[in-house]
């Protein structure tokens, strides 16, 4: 099933138009693009959107086990940080302020649910950055993807951070005020039940 694109138009036309009209600055920083919001060239948060919309549906699917829940977790939280764009200290550093509101909003929505979530949504986000690679490899993820269910929301945010954004421990450290030797302690955890999860489902 191929992921349908994030609507955020239907939420305010005004504020994500797609780009239409923007002026061709691709190169700009997030401090740039953030600064020109605050002064007012409000169609220019499009581009911060644009930037950042697919890698954190990525993160937010992992943590919730839903495409569509992910999706409305990047979306509420990226009109949140524009309505609290003001309060974001350093222009320089929207990327991570940004996470941390999506975060909340993952961790919130996981209290709400109470539930993990079922195979369907497992097979759903499995599938929604499927690889060609074949049956065999689309049932290993699908499998991997099942065994994150079974994992904490920390183990899972610090296996998410590491193995599919990509980050560094120390990034990770940053981005989530921990210390390298806790976020190791979670990762061992994660790998243990992980290991547990994949042997029960061989």
């Amino acid at each position: 099933m191929q992921r349908q694109p994030i609507r955020y138009q239907s939420l305010a036309p005004a504020l994500f138009s797609g780009g239409k009209g923007l002026r061709p600055e691709s190169q700009a920083t997030d401090g740039d693009i953030v600064r020109s919001v605050l002064a007012g060239d409000r169609e220019r948060y499009a581009q911060l959107v644009e930037r950042y919309r697919d890698r954190y549906a990525r993160y937010a699917a992992r943590m919730l086990g839903s495409v569509d829940a992910a999706e409305d977790a990047v979306q509420d939280a990226f009109v949140r940080a524009f309505d609290q764009l003001s309060q974001c200290k350093d222009p320089d550093k929207f990327v991570g302020w940004f996470f941390l509101i999506l975060r909340n909003r993952c961790f919130a929505e996981r209290r709400r649910s109470r539930s993990e979530a079922s195979l369907d949504a497992a097979d759903s986000v499995a599938a929604a950055d499927r690889t060609d690679g074949g049956a065999e490899t689309a049932e290993r993820r699908r499998a991997l993807q099942h065994a994150l269910l079974a994992l904490t929301a920390d183990q899972r945010e610090v296996f998410v951070l590491k193995h599919v954004e990509g980050l560094s421990y120390g990034e990770i450290a940053e981005r989530l005020s921990a210390s390298i030797p806790s976020l190791k302690m979670r990762m061992h955890r994660a790998y243990d039940r992980l290991r547990e999860e994949l042997r029960d489902h061989a």
